[in-house]
C-alpha cells in the first residue's frame, strides 16, 4: 500500500490550512487525510463545513486528476451530506472511490470517517479538461 505524501506543496488556501496528505489504495481507490486544528474549528467548537468541503474538493479532485492521467480537472458539482461533527485535534480520513470516467468527466463519491465514525458522505463531478494549465497539479 503506497505512503500518504504532502499535496500541498504551493502556497494556497490548504497549505495554509495545515496541508492535506494523499495515496492512491487501488486503480480507482484513493484515500486521504489531515488533522483538525484551532483554526478550523466554528463557534461551536467544532469543524467548521467550509473546511470539509474543501478538503473532499481537493482530496477527490485529486483522485480524478490522478485517474485522468494527470490531466486537469474541476469540479462541475459536489454534492454533501453533513453526519456528523469532529473537534480539535481529530483526524479525518477521506475514502475516494471512482465510479465512472468517460472521455470528459470523472464521477467519484467520497466518505470521510474519523473516530471510526461517519463524518460525511458525498458524490461529485470532475471535468477533465484538455488543455494544460500552468501551475496546476496535485492538492488545489
Amino acid at each position: 500500500m503506497n505512503k500518504f505524501r504532502q499535496i500541498s506543496t504551493k502556497p494556497g488556501f490548504l497549505k495554509n490550512n495545515g496541508g492535506l496528505l494523499f495515496r492512491q489504495i487501488k486503480n480507482n481507490k484513493f484515500e486521504f487525510k489531515t488533522k483538525i486544528k484551532k483554526i478550523h474549528l466554528n463557534r461551536a467548537q467544532i469543524t467548521h463545513g467550509g473546511y470539509i468541503c474543501s478538503i473532499i474538493d481537493a482530496g477527490a479532485g485529486t483522485a480524478a486528476h490522478i485517474f485522468a492521467n494527470g490531466k486537469p480537472c474541476v469540479t462541475i458539482s459536489l454534492d454533501i451530506k453533513f453526519i456528523s461533527p469532529t473537534r480539535y485535534k481529530d483526524e479525518i480520513i477521506g475514502k475516494v472511490s471512482v465510479d465512472k470516467k468517460t472521455k470528459s468527466i470523472v464521477f467519484l463519491s467520497c466518505i470521510l470517517k474519523s473516530r471510526k465514525k461517519i463524518i460525511s458522505i458525498s458524490s461529485g463531478i470532475w471535468k477533465i479538461l484538455n488543455h494544460k494549465i500552468p501551475g496546476a497539479g496535485y492538492g488545489g
